[in-house]
C-alpha cells in the first residue's frame, strides 16, 4: 500500500539521481534511499557506468544492517536483474533481507522491463510501483527514449536577435567568429547543457563562421563527442572543434573528403542526414544530442520530427536581416529572463 510519506522519499531518490547529471551514460541516474521507522539510514546514487549501482550504495552506507529487515527501500527506477558489469541489484536487495521497496517507474529496456520487480515479489517483497512516475520518467528521458524509440533524445539549442535573426549578414572577407546575442549566464548555462549530453551537433557553415570548440569551457564537465554535418565536408584542419580531446565525427556526402582528427561518415546519395545520423550514433551508445546549429540544420530536424526539446534564446538587439530563426511558430512550454535575453523551451510533444 502506498504512504503519504513515499513520494517525500521518492523526491530524494530524484534529488540524488541528478548529482550524476552527464556522467552516467549510457546507464540511467538512478538514487535510492533506505528508510527506518521515518528515518533516512542509507542513501546513494549511481555515480557513473560500471560503478556500483545506486541501491548497492544506499544499502551499503546502513551503518546497523539489523535494521534493513524492517526498512524500505526507495529507488527511482526499477532496480536490475541481469548480469552487466555489475551483479543484479535484486539479489542484492533480496540477501540483504529488506521487505519493501517503493520503484518510481519501471525500466522498459529490453534485458529488465519488469523482470526486476517480478523477482523481488517471488521473493516475498512487496513491491510498489509508479511513485512519482512522470518525475521519473522525466530525469531518465534520454535513457527511455534511446530504448523505446531507438535513438538519441534530441535537443535543438539556438538564438536569436530580437527581430528574428540567428545572425547578421557577414560582409565578403570577415573573420570567422560569433556574433553574442546572450550574456555571459546564459553562455555558462549552454556549457553547462553541454556537459550533460552524450554529442554535440553542429553544421559545416556554423563550424567555418563561428569556429566555436563546442567543448565545455564555462562549466565544470566532460566534453560531448563533437558532431559536425557538412555535405561538402570542407572544414579547416586547424578549426578550433579540434582543440579537445573528445573525438569527432563528421557526416558528409563528400566521397574524397578526408579529415585529420575526425571519422568521417560518407551519406550514400538519397540516403537521409538525420536518419543516418541517429541510427549511427545510436549503435554508439549515444543517449542524447544537443544541437547548437546552424539554422538549416535545425530546421531538417523540426521537419523530420525526429526531435525532443527546442530552446531558443530571444536577445534584445536586432540585426535587421541575416540568417531567419528555423522554428519562429514555437510555442514555448516555460520562459526564463536573464539580462540580456528570454529563454523559451518548448517541446515536439506540447507543439
Amino acid at each position: 500500500m502506498t504512504r503519504p510519506v513515499d513520494s517525500v522519499y521518492m523526491r530524494r531518490c530524484l534529488d540524488l539521481a541528478a548529482k550524476a547529471g552527464g556522467y552516467t551514460s549510457p546507464n540511467p541516474m538512478v538514487g535510492s534511499v533506505v528508510v527506518h521507522n521515518g528515518l533516512i539510514i542509507g542513501e546513494g546514487y549511481h555515480f557513473r557506468a560500471g560503478m556500483p549501482h545506486a541501491e548497492v550504495n544506499a544499502v551499503n552506507s546502513v551503518g546497523d544492517r539489523s535494521l534493513l529487515p524492517e526498512s524500505t527501500l526507495y529507488v527511482n527506477l526499477e532496480p536490475c536483474s541481469h548480469h552487466g558489469r555489475t551483479p543484479p541489484c535484486t539479489d542484492m536487495i533480496i540477501s540483504s533481507g529488506i521487505t519493501r521497496v517503493v520503484v518510481g517507474t519501471t525500466d522498459t529496456s529490453k534485458k529488465i522491463s519488469g523482470s526486476g520487480i517480478a523477482k523481488m515479489r517471488m521473493a516475498g517483497i512487496e513491491v510498489l510501483t509508479g511513485v512519482l512516475e512522470t518525475e521519473c520518467r522525466e530525469i531518465n528521458k534520454r535513457f527511455f527514449t534511446w530504448h523505446e524509440k531507438g535513438r538519441p533524445y534530441v535537443i535543438l539549442k539556438w538564438a536569436r536577435s530580437e527581430d528574428g535573426y540567428l545572425d547578421y549578414e557577414r560582409r565578403p572577407g570577415e573573420p570567422p567568429g560569433p556574433r553574442w546575442i546572450t550574456g555571459l549566464p546564459e553562455r555558462a548555462l549552454v556549457h553547462k547543457w553541454r556537459s550533460e549530453e552524450d554529442a554535440i551537433v553542429a553544421g559545416g557553415a556554423t563550424v567555418r563562421i563561428d569556429d566555436p570548440a563546442l567543448n565545455v569551457r564555462l562549466w565544470a564537465g566532460k566534453d560531448p563527442l563533437k558532431v559536425i554535418v557538412s555535405k561538402s565536408g570542407h572544414i579547416m584542419p586547424d578549426a578550433k572543434i579540434f582543440s579537445s580531446f573528445a573525438p569527432t565525427v563528421l557526416f558528409t556526402r563528400n566521397d574524397h573528403i578526408s579529415l585529420p582528427g575526425a571519422q568521417v561518415v560518407v551519406l550514400r546519395e538519397g540516403e537521409s542526414t538525420i536518419d543516418t545520423m541517429l541510427k549511427t550514433l545510436y549503435n554508439r551508445d549515444i543517449l542524447s544530442i544537443f544541437v547548437e546549429g546552424g539554422a538549416s540544420l535545425i530546421r531538417e530536424f523540426i521537419d523530420s520530427g525526429l526531435w525532443d526539446e527546442a530552446r531558443r534564446f530571444t536577445g534584445r538587439m536586432c540585426f535587421g536581416n541575416g540568417v531567419p530563426d528555423p522554428y519562429p511558430d514555437m510555442k514555448p512550454l516555460k520562459k526564463l529572463e536573464f539580462e540580456m535575453s528570454t529563454l523559451e523551451i518548448g517541446t515536439r510533444n506540447f507543439n
